[in-house]
């Protein structure tokens, strides 16, 4: 194996994780909902109503973005492998995550453009989302098959060690503390050099995760390099019959159908939790956001932890029983959430600062990290056992549609529940029907998957 080539397609997952790190679940998020809901509050809505409204809408934008990642997704996979080309669409997907995330600056704490934010939050989302499907279509030619999970869980755990130093680096040096003041300086954030009251740290977050995907997609594209004499003629009209082809040769792939129904729920379950959590923090709990970012530190640790464990048990027993395992974690998480608040634990009821809802979410916390991570390595690895390297990126693509098809469903079950029943904990609740699907549908999954086309 090419150990080079091999660490600077490990260095995307580092590159990239802070933009679900930092982005999605822990600081912009929260930022987003307290902005959103402050917003509300001033135009004279009721508080406990102010938060389901800003988690419905950012419910709905998450939708959005989901819906155009899956419609384009398989598309733009066929076309790829026609052409034996994947680096040239990681570079054009780079400048939307890069932009995307950058724009996230403009999001002011008074009078906020919130369907702003949310289209720039869109654009990085689907840059990341479909730099990934070509970064994970290199994975089948990094070694060979009974390597595979062990470089796909250390990938995931190399990226939440990125995850763990971006955020580290952002609580201590860049978010306000309610006091106006950074963690470690003491200072104004950013060395004094930004302004606590626009929340300009805190603000930071965008353009920092850009500015961090720049700095360490450099290994990236010097050591992973694609052979020249594999490079075809674009033919749209060859790969979308490719692709078609594909498609219906799913009737008589069970074990290929089943999985990516199976991944369609269990992922994008998984998305929804890690886009949500943060806001159930910030609204439910009243964590300010410096708290929910230490809450991130653990979080990401423990994936980070549980990744590369992750990875040594698919390659010892295959990433079925990996799965199978996860999804059960994540459903015990979902029913805590759903059972907890700042008052009660189940319907008991709490005495006044107890600090259980606290713990218990910290807890969660580790578990949705660890789990999280494990569950998405594996996947990862039981998609190559379904493919072959010269239509891995066609395979991929079509397993982001998987992921993508129903992207905007958890999201907007979330967000009809939670406005039907302006109930936040009740808004999460969906999630554990879904989670409980993906492990039915596992059952009809070939734990050898199959790779005839």
């Amino acid at each position: 194996m090419d150990r080079k080539r091999i660490w600077g397609w490990w260095f995307f997952d580092w590159a990239s994780q802070p933009y679900h790190t930092l982005l999605l679940t822990f600081i912009f998020s929260i930022y987003f909902a307290e902005v959103a809901t402050r917003h509300f509050i001033a135009s004279g809505m009721d508080a406990a109503f102010a938060g389901a409204r800003a988690q419905t809408i950012w419910g709905y934008g998450l939708a959005a973005s989901g819906a155009i990642i899956a419609i384009l997704a398989p598309i733009l996979g066929a076309i790829a492998d026609s052409t034996g080309r994947r680096m040239p669409w990681i570079w054009l997907f780079s400048a939307f995550y890069v932009v995307g995330s950058a724009g996230l600056w403009f999001l002011m704490p008074t009078q906020p453009a919130l369907i702003n934010a949310l289209i720039f939050f869109a654009i990085g989302m689907i840059g990341v989302e479909f730099a990934t499907i070509f970064t994970n279509a290199l994975l089948p030619g990094l070694g060979p098959r009974d390597e595979i999970g062990n470089l796909s869980g250390f990938g995931y755990a190399f990226g939440y060690a990125g995850g763990v130093v971006s955020l580290a680096i952002m609580l201590l040096v860049f978010a306000e503390t309610p006091t106006g003041r950074t963690m470690l300086t003491g200072l104004a954030p950013g060395f004094g050099l930004l302004d606590a009251s626009t929340r300009e740290g805190t603000r930071f977050v965008g353009p920092f995760t850009a500015i961090w995907y720049i700095v360490f997609m450099i290994p990236f594209f010097l050591w992973v390099r694609e052979p020249r004499a594999g490079h075809r003629p674009l033919n749209i009209g060859g790969a979308m019959r490719d692709l078609w082809r594909l498609i219906k040769s799913l009737r008589h792939r069970k074990s290929l159908a089943a999985w990516l129904v199976s991944s369609m729920f269990s992922r994008d379950a998984l998305n929804a939790l890690y886009g949500f959590g943060g806001v159930y923090a910030g609204t439910i709990l009243g964590w300010p956001v410096f708290l929910s970012g230490v809450f991130g530190v653990v979080s990401a640790v423990s994936a980070a932890v549980l990744s590369w464990l992750g990875g040594l048990a698919d390659r010892r027993y295959g990433p079925k029983p990996v799965i199978i395992f996860t999804i059960c974690v994540l459903i015990f998480v979902c029913s805590i959430i759903v059972g907890m608040s700042r008052t009660q634990f189940f319907g008991i009821p709490l005495e006044p600062g107890s600090r259980l809802p606290d713990v218990m979410f910290f807890i969660c916390g580790a578990l949705i990290g660890g789990a999280g991570g494990a569950m998405q390595a594996a996947s990862r690895t039981m998609m190559v056992r379904h493919t072959t390297e010269a239509r891995a990126t066609e395979a991929f693509g079509l397993y982001a549609l998987s992921g993508k098809a129903t992207a905007f469903l958890a999201p907007a079950l979330i967000a009809v529940t939670t406005q039907i029943t302006g109930n936040q904990r009740l808004g999460i609740a969906p999630l554990i029907v879904i989670f409980l699907l993906a492990l039915l549908v596992l059952h009809w999954v070939k734990a050898e998957g199959e790779t005839e086309q």
